[in-house]
């Protein structure tokens, strides 16, 4: 058994606690991984809030090295250097179909901090259960207990400066930026509206910039982040308190984007993401909000042809979309990195904070 060092949040709410735990021994089809840096996603923060399960170890955007490959472990060796995405079954019909996103099992393999099998894998000090895999690794530790089917490995000459800010392509950047090119499918001059300038609302707004759309409106009520989304190349940038907001996109969308992305979970920003379309647009859900959380739309706007969708991890085959996403960064067109800072793992309750305050757009821990 491996033991490692983790952040643990004993309780909703509380901040996280750095304690030595015991990692199970690796099961069939799992990776050991000594990670080297994890983003801080907004889903970690609900799950920090939200959650049954306590006391857990969260994280889900791991970056790291393999250190040690379970039985049945062919397409994997120790040394790879690799970004944890999230996890899922690989024999569903979805799965099967290259869906993996839509995976059967997605809520316990992600969500229920087991294996699938109800087995618990991380122990503290005392021997107590402690909930982890966390989207199949738990990345706010040391070290993650992983599986194949979460993995994706990098080129090995990959420079260690770049793969420790990878991690986020795990799932917030390749969730902003999927819904674009793999959901939406938005192409060369087209339009599209994206609420929220966080790390999803600029993934999405960069690629769609790469995929040719000639008009990318970015909304937020924080104006340094609009300012960040105008170094990016969007076209327009509109607060989202103004009072004229409708009218200015409808003006500058000459009558409705062809697009929209809820990024902020906010049912008033979900219905105004709506009303911006023009008929026969789409408005692509991705934001997440409190369990049982209503939005009501105005009936004749979805009858007249405009449309309403949700994405669950940018619809991504992680193994295909992940290196798509590093070769656009390679050729400038997805520079992520103008708005990731690293904090040291000690510092993970502070990098929390400063993304709940907007502070930072988005936190990468560093061990």
């Amino acid at each position: 058994m491996k033991t490692t060092q983790a952040a643990v949040i004993r309780e909703n709410g509380a901040n996280f606690t750095f304690e030595e735990v015991t990692l199970a021994p690796l099961g069939f089809g799992e990776v050991l991984v000594r990670n080297i840096a994890t983003g801080v996603c907004h889903s970690d923060i609900v799950a920090a809030n939200g959650l049954v399960f306590s006391p857990r170890i969260l994280g889900h955007e791991g970056a790291g090295v393999v250190e040690e490959v379970g039985p049945g472990v062919t397409n994997f060796e120790v040394g790879d250097k690799v970004i944890m995405g999230f996890n899922s079954c690989g024999l569903c019909g979805s799965c099967l179909s290259g869906r993996p996103f839509a995976c059967e099992s997605f809520l316990p393999l992600n969500m229920l901090c087991q294996r699938l099998d109800g087995a618990v894998t991380i122990h503290d000090a005392h021997g107590g259960e402690i909930a982890g895999n966390f989207f199949g690794q738990s990345s706010f530790a040391a070290h993650s207990v992983a599986n194949v089917r979460n993995l994706v490995k990098l080129p090995a000459d990959t420079p260690d400066e770049l793969h420790k800010l990878l991690g986020p392509f795990g799932c917030g950047l390749s969730t902003g930026a999927g819904t674009v090119i793999n959901a939406l499918k938005v192409r060369p001059a087209e339009s599209i509206v994206v609420f929220g300038a966080g790390g999803v609302g600029l993934a999405a707004a960069m690629a769609a910039l790469a995929s040719g759309a000639t008009c990318v409106i970015v909304v937020d009520i924080n104006d340094d982040r609009l300012t960040l989304a105008q170094s990016l190349g969007v076209t327009h940038t509109f607060n989202g308190m103004d009072s004229d907001l409708v009218d200015k996109i409808n003006k500058a969308t000459d009558g409705g984007a062809h697009y929209a992305i809820d990024t902020t979970g906010n049912m008033k920003v979900v219905r105004t993401s709506h009303e911006v379309l023009r008929i026969g647009g789409t408005t692509a859900m991705v934001g997440l909000s409190a369990p049982g959380t209503a939005v009501e739309f105005e009936h004749m706007g979805i009858l007249d042809g405009r449309n309403i969708i949700g994405v669950v991890e940018g619809h991504a085959v992680p193994q295909v979309f992940i290196p798509q996403l590093l070769d656009l960064y390679k050729v400038g067109k997805f520079p992520f990195d103008t708005f990731v800072v690293q904090y040291p793992f000690e510092k993970l309750n502070e990098a929390i904070a400063d993304s709940i305050s907007g502070a930072t757009i988005k936190p990468v821990i560093v061990f």
